[in-house]
């Protein structure tokens, strides 16, 4: 049987309206990305955690507690039925898209070239490719050609030229927040 947390604990959200902050408030710390980093290759037990990460105790029994309590691992009786292990819930499982865009930026920017690392590959042997955000026509989007609608700004759905955007409506593109901005 999967159990969850009885209580969820209350966040006092860094930004409570910018979808990135609140996910860096859940799982944001290195720890946290790690443990569920571990879980998707297969880690189960506090032991697997605490051996492959390196983490100590303490703050791996936080960031399990955590993890459970915010929905993105699940507890439930092992095999054995001697001990508890972790498992991804369907949010945790969620994670995975974040987990290979941060490994493939780390392939690019943490090691030197020709540096030797680990690989992701798919069940054949081939390694995963890269993960590049399209637009709904099949464009590849970036910082240039995406933006943030505020909380309140109003949505255009349609009419005006061009972008369909009006400066009433939408800041400059010189003003503009970055990606991920509230």
């Amino acid at each position: 049987m999967v159990t969850t947390a009885e209580r969820v604990p209350e966040l006092d959200w860094t930004d409570p309206h910018c979808p990135v902050a609140r996910a860096l408030d859940l799982v944001g710390d290195r720890w946290s990305l790690l443990v569920i980093r571990d879980a998707m290759d297969g880690a189960r037990s506090f032991t697997e955690f605490q051996r492959r990460t390196g983490i100590a105790r303490n703050i791996l029994t936080d960031r399990l507690r955590k993890l459970t309590a915010h929905g993105l691992l699940a507890r439930r009786a092992a095999p054995s039925g001697r001990r508890q292990e972790y498992v991804l819930t369907d949010a945790g499982r969620d994670l995975f898209p974040v987990i290979v865009t941060l490994r493939q930026w780390g392939e690019r920017h943490a090691f030197e070239p020709g540096e030797p690392h680990s690989i992701l590959v798919d069940d054949n042997g081939v390694p995963v490719p890269e993960v590049t955000p399209v637009g709904a026509d099949g464009s590849v989007l970036d910082t240039a050609t995406t933006r943030v609608r505020k909380v309140g700004e109003e949505r255009i759905l349609s009419g005006g030229s061009g972008s369909g955007r009006s400066p009433e409506t939408f800041p400059s593109m010189s003003g503009r927040a970055p990606y991920g901005g509230a």
